[in-house]
This record gives C-alpha cells, structure tokens and sequence, in this order.
C-alpha cells in the first residue's frame, strides 16, 4: 500500500468504531461498508485521508471523513483523530 493508506478493515478497527478486526472484516464482507458511494466487499480495500466512509450499523448509519490512516488501537480520544462526522 502507498504512504497514507490503511486496510479498510484495520482502519475500522483502529478508529473504535467496530469492536474487532474480525467483525469490521464480516461488515464489509456483508456490504455494510461505503467508501466515496461504492458499496466494498474486500476487507483488504485502501482507503487514505479525504475519503467519506457510509457505515450501516445495526441501530445507526455513520457517514465518517477519514482525517488519518491508524498506528494502533488506542484509547478513545487517540481514536477520534482519525476522523470526523459528516
């Protein structure tokens, strides 16, 4: 992957919004997940800062900006750096 980019998969995971990388993994392979409007089912798909992600949760739709690919799973506030409410 080039220099910004992160697996969908990883960034979900990193960014707290799904609780496992196993689960992120099945959202996307379930077509839950957008990037930019297309529906993506490959948990390996990269995504980079500026792109608009559509995330179909069981009680909720999020519509998330990516502001940056994830170095690890920290805390919470750490995990709301990588991105923003659209």
């Amino acid at each position: 992957m080039r220099e910004g980019q992160q697996r969908l998969d990883k960034w979900l995971w990193y960014a707290r919004i799904i609780k496992s990388r196993t689960l992120a993994t099945r959202f996307i392979l379930d077509g839950h997940v957008r990037v930019n409007g297309v529906r993506i089912t490959q948990a390996a798909y990269a995504i980079s800062p500026g792109d608009v992600l559509t995330i179909a949760l069981p009680r909720t739709t999020l519509v998330i900006e990516v502001l940056a690919p994830g170095l690890r799973r920290g805390p919470a506030k750490e995990a709301g750096l990588l991105f923003k409410s659209k």
